[in-house]
């Protein structure tokens, strides 16, 4: 969520981008940056904004997770000795 506190005039933050970088660095929460009156952008730190992107791929490869396993116990896919059998004639690599 986005804290009311952390809402500036881009003008604001041009003039005192020095001012905002260290409290972006420090706090790490992102500041919404307003263009007359109306939220444009939105800034952060480059650590908190990969935070972010991991966060994010984080829940993506659990909703995955979680759709192949409500899939499986619904009897749909394969077993995994199918899948690498398939894989592995696909890429002409022989199995022991």
């Amino acid at each position: 969520m986005i804290d009311l506190k952390q809402v500036h005039s881009l003008t604001d933050f041009s003039r005192n981008a020095k001012t905002h970088v260290k409290r972006l660095k420090k706090t790490g929460r992102p500041e919404v940056l307003t263009v007359n009156g109306h939220a444009e952008v939105v800034v952060q730190s480059a650590e908190s904004y990969q935070q972010l992107l991991d966060d994010a791929e984080l829940a993506h490869s659990l909703r995955v997770v979680r759709k192949s396993l409500a899939q499986a116990k619904l009897g749909r896919g394969r077993s995994m000795r199918e899948f690498v059998e398939s894989l592995a004639a696909r890429h002409e690599i022989e199995l022991d």
